[in-house]
């Protein structure tokens, strides 16, 4: 079949609605947010066929503290940016993973769970997206509502593990969920 190039903008501590201020005298350690990035990451590139947007997490932590609906709105508004720039781009909402019981102070309790599980149901239903990539039953624990055990120690940010980062073997559960018809469109 035909190749398929993949570029990852991911960058860690990023947000799609905030900081509401970013400037390199008003740095922020994720970056300026998803829809300040949007001309630079997606709209500026060439050949640009499919995004999948992962992203929300956080919003809803203590550096964030966004509402669900303003994480909803912002990402209303990015798919329209999107496709008002290019109306055969496919945009795949993906469910955001759970953080709780996470070692990180920003992150693990359960409000922000609760805002998690708020923006996954607008994911999966809304119709916003033109489809969507299923990560959070990829890792999910079913009994404890955090990030399976086989997927926390030896994290891809180093240590014992955080339980907001997944290790190899979690974000390969994640690549691996990724259904290739909905990537493709088929």
């Amino acid at each position: 079949g035909q190749p398929v190039v993949v570029l990852n903008a991911g960058i860690g501590g990023n947000q799609v609605v905030g900081p509401s201020q970013y400037s390199p005298t008003q740095p922020f350690p994720g970056g300026p947010s998803a829809l300040m990035r949007l001309e630079r990451d997606i709209l500026s590139l060439s050949g640009v066929t499919t995004v999948i947007w992962l992203e929300g997490i956080n919003d809803f932590g203590k550096n964030g503290n966004a509402s669900a609906q303003a994480v909803i709105e912002g990402m209303r508004a990015g798919v329209a940016r999107m496709r008002q720039h290019n109306p055969s781009i496919r945009v795949l909402g993906a469910t955001v993973v759970s953080a709780l019981g996470s070692t990180s102070e920003a992150h693990g309790f359960s409000e922000q769970d609760e805002k998690r599980k708020v923006l996954n149901e607008f994911i999966r239903t809304s119709g916003v997206f033109d489809g969507v990539v299923e990560f959070d039953p990829a890792i999910l624990d079913p009994d404890t509502g955090g990030m399976r055990p086989p997927f926390v120690h030896d994290t891809t940010v180093g240590g014992p593990g955080d339980k907001l980062h997944p290790n190899r073997l979690g974000y390969q559960a994640m690549g691996l969920s990724i259904d290739l018809r909905v990537l493709l469109g088929r």
